[in-house]
């Protein structure tokens, strides 16, 4: 059976991880906060946020402005966004096969985050729809979140593949039966052979 559906993780694969553990020390370091209070907060506070039951201003409030700071939660969080860059071969590569099949996003942000990254680099240009753990309320790679996926898009497990950077994440896929490319970063040529090996080309 062909396939007729692409899932594409985003963070690690077509961007850069929006708020993941890099990210995170990068900007903490840069405010000059203290990395393991705001470490055991994130904790606490992140599964909320990124199921969509938190707002980052309340995230914010809780990991960050629950004590006075000499910068505002507009300065913390255009740090946040600056984090986010493009891959730019894996974005060239959705971007071409976009126009000769169905493809989505699914992905575990937070809505904020998650809605600055697809504005900034065009992701809706070329997928048809975003399941993300923030819209969905359940996160990868609980089987869950994938016949979410499945069930939005119309497909079958086996008319569908997923692309993901984290092998966690590619074996919940395969586990619903989809078809799963595990995408290692900067081998933006290696997928697009395992991708035409599947029919995505």
């Amino acid at each position: 059976m062909s396939i007729r559906a692409v899932f594409w993780d985003i963070g690690g694969v077509l961007l850069t991880n929006g708020w993941d553990r890099e990210q995170r020390a990068d900007v903490v370091a840069r405010f000059g906060l203290d990395a393991q209070d705001f470490g055991e907060r994130h904790k606490l506070a992140v599964p909320e946020l990124e199921r969509g039951r938190m707002s980052l201003s309340e995230y914010l409030e809780q990991t960050i402005f629950h004590a006075p700071r000499d910068f505002t939660p507009g300065d913390f969080r255009a740090a946040m966004e600056a984090e986010s860059q493009p891959h730019a071969g894996t974005l060239a590569l959705a971007r071409e096969l976009g126009g000769r099949h169905r493809m989505y996003a699914l992905n575990n942000e937070s809505r904020d985050l998650n809605e600055y990254r697809v504005r900034t680099y065009g992701l809706g240009t070329f997928l048809l729809g975003f399941f993300t753990s923030c819209y969905l309320g359940v996160m990868k790679p609980n089987p869950a979140m994938y016949r979410l996926g499945l069930s939005l898009a119309h497909v079958q497990p086996e008319e569908a593949l997923m692309v993901d950077d984290r092998a966690q994440n590619v074996e919940a896929a395969r586990s619903v039966g989809m078809h799963a490319v595990h995408y290692h970063h900067g081998n933006a040529a290696r997928l697009r052979e395992e991708l035409a090996a599947l029919g995505v080309e």
